[in-house]
């Protein structure tokens, strides 16, 4: 018995590696990468490139979604595995980014989330498979789902928090020529709004994740003391403290901003563990 989970086991790795990636992969890599160098230029004050970056955005967007339809009609489940939900959490900030940006000037963010999502979809489509490959539950989908979106909305407030320290810190020391306000971006109120109203949707998602991950996990007579679980629980007080002491103490600006980082720093460790544990299984 244990032999034949060990061929389908084979098998199921072997097919996950022969899916190459489609055509709209290598598009979206162009695109993300065109995207950060425009933004980059339009930081250094050519405003009149800020259309083409936005739209390097839009194309880099859309071909990543239909890398992801795509690898769908191969029967790959954007929660199939880890790699596949750092992809698809590559698609989310993106989307998230260009939905901000209709609004924000936020090219500042653009030039950190750009090269960030290329690095998370790269590493989705090209890391290796590793061989410890099991058929995922409808659960354990769905939970890694919900973290995926969950964590997708925490890094948007992250690199709105982000920002907002950047700008901050320049506005502090009086430095009115630094690229923070090259690009005459969002107010400091609105970055702390905003990142704050990101907070109370993706922390109700990453709640119902963490408890479905621990249904799952029991389910599978898995130990909870492996090193992601604790940090998985470290990104759920961060938030939880800064949504609880915002709306009793009005806790804002920097100090809400560095707790929302340092719960993205944690959320990030989780997704790290768990793709070098597949990798090297």
């Amino acid at each position: 018995m244990s032999d034949v989970g060990t061929v389908d086991q084979v098998a199921e790795t072997v097919r996950l590696i022969s899916v190459a990636p489609s055509p709209a992969f290598w598009v979206a890599v162009f695109a993300y990468a065109a995207a950060s160098t425009a933004l980059l230029v339009v930081l250094g004050g050519h405003q009149r490139f800020r259309g083409l970056a936005i739209g390097l955005v839009g194309l880099a967007f859309v071909a990543h979604g239909v890398d992801i339809g795509w690898r769908g009609t191969q029967h790959v489940h954007p929660a199939q595995s880890v790699r596949e939900a750092i992809g698809f959490l590559a698609f989310i900030v993106t989307g998230g980014y260009l939905l901000a940006s209709t609004r924000y000037r936020l090219t500042l963010g653009g030039v950190v989330v750009m090269p960030v999502s290329l690095v998370l979809l790269l590493a989705a489509r090209l890391t290796p498979v590793g061989s410890g490959l099991e058929d995922v539950s409808t659960l354990g989908r769905i939970h890694i789902s919900l973290a995926t979106i969950g964590v997708g909305v925490f890094a948007l407030a992250s690199a709105l928090s982000a920002i907002y320290l950047v700008e901050e810190r320049a506005l502090r020391k009086k430095k009115f020529d630094a690229l923070a306000f090259k690009d005459k971006g969002a107010p400091l109120e609105s970055l702390d709004k905003l990142a704050h109203r990101l907070i109370w949707v993706g922390f109700p998602i990453f709640t119902i994740a963490l408890i479905l991950g621990a249904v799952w996990v029991s389910k599978l007579g898995e130990s909870l003391d492996r090193l992601e679980y604790p940090l998985a629980a470290v990104t759920w007080v961060s938030y939880a403290s800064l949504l609880v002491m915002r709306q009793v103490y009005g806790y804002r600006g920097r100090r809400a901003a560095k707790l929302t980082l340092m719960g993205f720093i944690a959320a990030l460790a989780v997704l790290a563990i768990y793709l070098v544990r597949r990798m090297v299984a």
